[in-house]
């Protein structure tokens, strides 16, 4: 039988909850977590977009998120960034049909973070997606959710 000294218990009691944490939302989780985000991006940017649209693309991420856009030196917590959204509603700045989208063009996993370049495009008629140029986005996790989108475009 194996015993463990108070300092062996104390250690694993610090370091199991981060390797349960870490392994929690792997880089398959991330991405699919990413590929959430801009598809509700994407509702809340169309048309008759709601309230409810911001809250569910809210509800997606970490309780402590932060979304910086460092060329329009935007930085909001998760309220101020709810604020922002319904500002952009109430003065009809969402106007995109269900043909506009975005996508992810490449993906570079880090520990914990995302660097994601992506695209705003249109589906055209033959059903081919024709983007737009090339943005940068990265993402950063906290237990096993978003908890940083910062833009540097």
């Amino acid at each position: 039988m194996m015993h463990l000294t108070r300092f062996t218990t104390v250690i694993l009691l610090f370091v199991l909850p981060s390797i349960s944490w870490a392994s929690s939302c792997p880089s398959s989780c991330q991405l699919d977590q990413i590929k959430t985000y801009f598809s509700a991006l994407d509702k809340i940017s169309r048309h008759g977009s709601t309230i409810e649209d911001v809250d569910a693309f809210l509800a997606l991420m970490h309780s402590d998120v932060n979304y910086v856009h460092v060329e329009y030196h935007a930085n909001f917590d998760k309220a101020s960034w709810r604020k922002a959204f319904i500002r952009n509603l109430e003065r009809g700045a969402y106007q995109n049909t269900e043909k506009h989208e975005k996508r992810i063009i490449k993906r570079i996993f880090g520990k914990n973070h995302v660097a994601i370049e992506y695209a705003h495009g249109v589906v055209l008629e033959n059903g081919s997606w024709q983007p737009t140029e090339p943005l940068l986005v990265l993402f950063g996790f906290k237990d096993g959710k978003i908890s940083l989108v910062k833009e540097l475009w």
